[in-house]
């Protein structure tokens, strides 16, 4: 009867044993986090990730490593936003997901600092980029000036919007920015380009104008396609658009929504702006700057003129212009290629590149430098806060 009984605990605790190692198996750890904004400002900050299995969406937070905050979403997804609160200032908020008995490891990010403010750009983001010297700087925020991945159709097929394997992509490449830096993208053709382009515009639309896999990806404020983030103890406002490929408007090559005089683009930015005053602007987009500029009878450049600096990435190499007191940037990781110089550049490189923004709460001013993924200052010019 010992006998009998001892093979019995011994069957139970080999089916325990095995039982386990086959739940660790079917329950990969979650590893594609991202953090974004979806909110105007950076009260709260929303926590992205994707699981291997669908569930409930779960965050721990807070101070420490013991977390001691957590929110949850009663859903069952695979694909996760879940915003939580940033009450604190100045400090490194500690967090992990979980979906069900799937967990990410911990990560942490730094929450509303006091002093410095940091905010880095980039733009044509086609293929890897060394970024440790962007990383290096430690940019409280990692925004885009557009064209975050070369396509949607490599990688999903032919008229797939919805399809969001681009973007996983991109996060899976540099895992530790992506949970560690909020991002704020903005969009560019190459965001929203399902079809191949071809010579001629062809009978199906070749660019998803809405941006289906990117708002979908992606928890941004407003529309998302366009929106407005401000950092009110530093005194910023930033401003997103959607426009490039501004000659293709009205054909099957259509990539950005409508910029005319009475377009809701056009309406909501000239609105933007009669809420700025003593604050830096910073509007970000993806066409070339004289081109933006011109549109609406010269109106566009009027109204960017009520802002501090315009930051494109439309050329694959770096530029300041100068025109009527506006500041206008070209940003591209790709830097090295044909220039299409601003005709009123005041400085020009083909180098592969950031743009940083520093911003001093005391001093009141913005320092912007494009940087050179060595970590070389390539240009620099300090603005003062408007009054």
């Amino acid at each position: 009867m010992k006998k009998a009984l001892r093979i019995a605990l011994c069957i139970l605790l080999a089916a325990l044993t095995w039982g386990g190692h086959a739940l660790a198996e079917t329950t990969p750890p979650i590893t594609r986090v991202w953090l974004t904004y979806r909110t105007n400002d950076p009260s709260h900050i929303v926590v992205n990730w994707l699981s291997e299995q669908s569930g409930d969406s779960t965050v721990h937070f807070g101070p420490t490593e013991q977390c001691g905050r957590t929110v949850r979403v009663a859903n069952d997804v695979a694909l996760h936003h879940v915003e939580i609160p940033l009450s604190e200032r100045d400090t490194v908020c500690h967090y992990r997901v979980s979906t069900g008995s799937q967990t990410s490891a911990p990560a942490s990010f730094k929450a509303n600092p006091t002093d410095f403010l940091r905010v880095a750009v980039v733009a044509n983001w086609h293929e890897k980029a060394d970024l440790t010297a962007l990383m290096a700087d430690e940019p409280h925020i990692l925004m885009t000036a557009g064209d975050n991945i070369p396509n949607i159709f490599s990688s999903c097929g032919d008229n797939r919007p919805e399809c969001i394997l681009p973007y996983v992509k991109l996060v899976d490449a540099y895992p530790a920015l992506f949970r560690s830096t909020p991002f704020m993208p903005v969009l560019g053709n190459h965001d929203k380009q399902i079809r191949p382009r071809g010579p001629a515009p062809p009978d199906e639309p070749v660019y998803d104008v809405n941006a289906t896999a990117f708002r979908r990806f992606f928890e941004l404020p407003d529309t998302e396609w366009k929106w407005r983030f401000d950092v009110r103890p530093f005194h910023v406002c930033f401003l997103a658009l959607d426009m490039h490929h501004l000659s293709d408007q009205g054909s099957t090559w259509q990539s950005s929504h409508d910029f005319h005089r009475e377009s809701e683009q056009f309406l909501w930015y000239k609105d933007q702006l009669t809420d700025t005053g003593g604050q830096f602007v910073v509007t970000l987009y993806n066409e070339r700057n004289a081109t933006t500029r011109s549109q609406a009878q010269g109106v566009w450049h009027d109204m960017f003129c009520k802002g501090t600096i315009c930051v494109t990435g439309f050329g694959h190499f770096a530029e300041r212009a100068e025109l009527d007191g506006c500041t206008y940037y070209d940003t591209s990781l790709n830097g090295k290629g044909t220039h299409y110089p601003d005709p009123h550049s005041k400085f020009l490189a083909s180098q592969d590149h950031y743009l940083l923004m520093t911003f001093d709460r005391t001093a009141r001013t913005m320092t912007v430098e494009l940087k050179s993924l060595g970590g070389k200052v390539l240009d620099r010019k300090v603005f003062t806060q408007p009054k």
